[in-house]
């Protein structure tokens, strides 16, 4: 074939585009090679060397573009299509009988099947994919989980991962049954030879080694040369299957077989059960073959199958009640408590940490580990001296899991007592009725300032990269900041007369700051430190209020018409409000540009004005269900019927409730007729 023949050079360059995808396929996914390295190198140099004689011919999917520049200036940040939540943890088979038994009663009568899936150690990623011109797909974005709303983009470097496609044609769309637009949702691992030789090359360059694959694989990820990427040789196994932003409606068994038909690597462990007995002989068998599957792995992750009884369970702040992750045993060792310290947080809590005999657990050196509260140590009888057997809860959190006592291990003979100033700021420290945690209440402690400090700049929350331990140290010592409004009015003089930072550096965090004053209404919500105010509940009610102003002005019953807020919640906000120094603190953001706004959640009113009442079991809506849809639509759901009462709603075993309704001659609806009411 003439290749000088530009019609001939375009007909071979895509039947090599097809050999080497089928290929990388047959090699990256499924583990099943037909041809040597050689052969490979062979067709890709072949399509490289057209490519290059003819440049208008390369595509952005094709296999010689998986490794491309570095990005301009890092990693920008792109929203995600729906927040990428965390999953609840079960540690034994009686906490799973307890979700087992939560998901059925929620479910009400759907049917509930669960899929078994291998909880993979890496770190989670979304690769959005967009239309293409051939009617196939190209992926856009991959990102980094980030603060579970926004990601980083690290497209660049996830191409260079052989097993994620950069295309999926046409005809593999539709035998997938998915549309152009789309997204998969995965877990980026580095597999136990790649981590081994990645080791053998930082010791033979004088380095430390890498601690273990999950980090290493994070690290590998964030790095600004997507050439050493591809050297890491990185994996990508796929488990979520989205389009426009939801979960596919065929469930999550069928989401993995076409996550195989589209291309992706899909681990291949994973089974339905039924019933907990089920989950356990999959967990153990699991847990049997963890070393042999060349990759790390620390428990099992269950997931309701059906789609239905997916949107009935719904979620709570932080994870989706349709799903748990089944943690292995904790890796352990023993060791001796050398000492306890207290620590305090930004909310002035006091928490007690082990200080201990250095011990190599998991794969790294562990020198200190929780106590949690003060109950914790007396229950646990714990003297300073004793001997503890300490895991890594999950395998990453150290946490002391009990005294040991036996010939080798004598006890120790110094009690612990528990501080009653604060260490920091030496105030009395209190203790509320029906709580466990001490605290201190002196609003100008120095400790709560510093951990305010490193909370409000830290990822997730205002992100002000450059905002560290040691920098918020010199910033409080040399008395340049006082509260986090504060930060806004650093000059490059002040910074420069810190240690270790020069012109450069402190127009890098000026930079930083000065970027922090778009994160929006949820993220200062989280800055400021509420209590019970996280991260779902603080997005929560920037949508619900859009903006700071409406949200102090709101009363307790308008802050618990928003989703997930009770009257804990809602008693924490305005407790917080109507404290004139954190009103003064708004301010002073205020006046330092701080955006504190956010795009109000569009509610329908055609129930404004409203008052129903839910009783009994309706036929497929959950009762958290109706009442979001009822209060989405501006009505008010109430406990109590009235007079007041515009409708009760009832279902099976409806009860009392419905019997006051016919008493006072309220109008009584059935599920069908409430969603009548809602589509008018």
């Amino acid at each position: 074939m003439d290749l000088s023949n530009k019609t001939n050079a375009a007909q071979r360059a895509e039947e090599l585009r097809a050999e080497l995808r089928r290929h990388e396929h047959l090699y990256y996914v499924m583990d099943a090679p037909t041809i040597s390295d050689a052969e490979y190198d062979a067709l890709m140099n072949e399509l490289k060397q057209i490519e290059a004689e003819h440049p208008e011919l390369l595509t952005p999917d094709s296999p010689t573009q998986r490794v491309g520049g570095k990005p301009a200036e890092g990693f920008k940040k792109v929203r995600h299509s729906r927040p990428m939540l965390s999953l609840d943890n079960a540690y034994s088979v009686e906490e799973l009988r307890d979700w087992d038994r939560r998901v059925h009663e929620l479910a009400g009568n759907l049917p509930v099947e669960y899929t078994a899936e291998l909880k993979l150690d890496g770190l989670s990623v979304a690769l959005q994919y967009e239309a293409a011109e051939d009617g196939g797909s190209r992926l856009a974005y991959g990102l980094t989980r980030g603060d579970g709303q926004t990601g980083e983009d690290v497209t660049s470097n996830i191409r260079t991962i052989r097993s994620v496609p950069l295309s999926v044609s046409a005809d593999t769309l539709k035998k997938a049954g998915v549309p152009q637009a789309f997204e998969v949702r995965g877990e980026v691992v580095m597999p136990a030879a790649a981590f081994q030789k990645l080791n053998e090359e930082r010791e033979k360059q004088g380095l430390a080694p890498a601690v273990n694959p999950r980090n290493a694989a994070a690290g590998t990820l964030r790095t600004l040369e997507p050439s050493i990427v591809a050297q890491r040789r990185l994996d990508v196994y796929a488990y979520f299957l989205l389009v426009e932003g939801d979960y596919l409606a065929e469930g999550q068994a069928a989401t993995l077989d076409a996550l195989t038909a589209l291309g992706f690597r899909v681990n291949p462990h994973r089974e339905r059960v039924k019933t907990v007995e089920d989950m356990m002989k999959f967990i153990d068998a699991t847990e049997q073959r963890r070393a042999e599957l060349g990759y790390e792995i620390d428990g099992v992750v269950l997931k309701v199958d059906s789609q239905a009884a997916k949107l009935r369970l719904g979620y709570t702040g932080r994870a989706p009640r349709w799903a748990i992750a089944y943690k292995f045993t904790a890796k352990s060792a023993i060791t001796q408590v050398r000492d306890i310290l207290i620590s305090v947080g930004r909310t002035g809590k006091l928490t007690p940490t082990a200080e201990l005999m250095p011990v190599f657990i998991g794969g790294t050196t562990v020198s200190r580990a929780t106590l949690h509260n003060a109950d914790f140590i007396e229950r646990m009888g714990l003297l300073i001296g004793d001997w503890v057997k300490v895991e890594r809860g999950g395998d990453v959190i150290p946490k002391v899991a009990e005294v040991v006592v036996d010939a080798e291990h004598p006890r120790g003979t110094l009690k612990f007592v528990y501080p009653t100033l604060c260490p920091e700021c030496g105030n009395a420290v209190v203790r509320e009725e029906g709580e466990v945690d001490y605290r201190c209440v002196n609003a100008d402690c120095p400790a709560q300032l510093r951990e305010t400090l490193l909370h409000f700049g830290s990822r997730g929350v205002m992100s002000i990269e450059g905002l560290g331990e040691a920098v918020v140290a010199q910033l409080l010592d040399k008395g340049l900041v006082h509260h986090v409004a504060d930060l806004y009015s650093l000059t490059e003089e002040q910074l420069v007369g810190l240690e270790r930072f020069a012109e450069k550096s402190a127009r890098a965090l000026l930079k930083e700051i000065e970027h922090s004053k778009n994160a929006g209404l949820a993220r200062v919500l989280m800055g400021l430190g509420i209590r019970f105010v996280g991260e779902r509940t603080a997005q929560l009610l920037a949508e619900e209020f859009g903006s700071i102003d409406a949200l102090m002005a709101a009363s307790a019953e308008e802050l618990e018409r928003v989703e997930e807020v009770g009257p804990r919640i809602s008693q924490s906000i305005l407790e917080f409000f109507a404290r004139p120094a954190n009103r003064a603190l708004v301010e002073s953001l205020k006046a330092a540009g701080v955006e504190m706004t956010a795009e109000k959640k569009q509610r329908s009113t055609q129930l404004a004005g409203m008052t129903l009442v839910l009783t009994g079991t309706l036929p497929t809506l959950s009762r958290d269900e109706a009442k979001a849809r009822i209060e989405a639509a501006g009505g008010k759901v109430s406990g109590a019927v009235s007079k007041k009462t515009s409708y009760v709603v009832a279902g099976e075993e409806a009860g009392s409730k419905l019997d006051k309704a016919r008493e006072l001659n309220v109008p009584v609806l059935d599920e069908a007729g409430l969603m009548r009411l809602l589509e008018k």
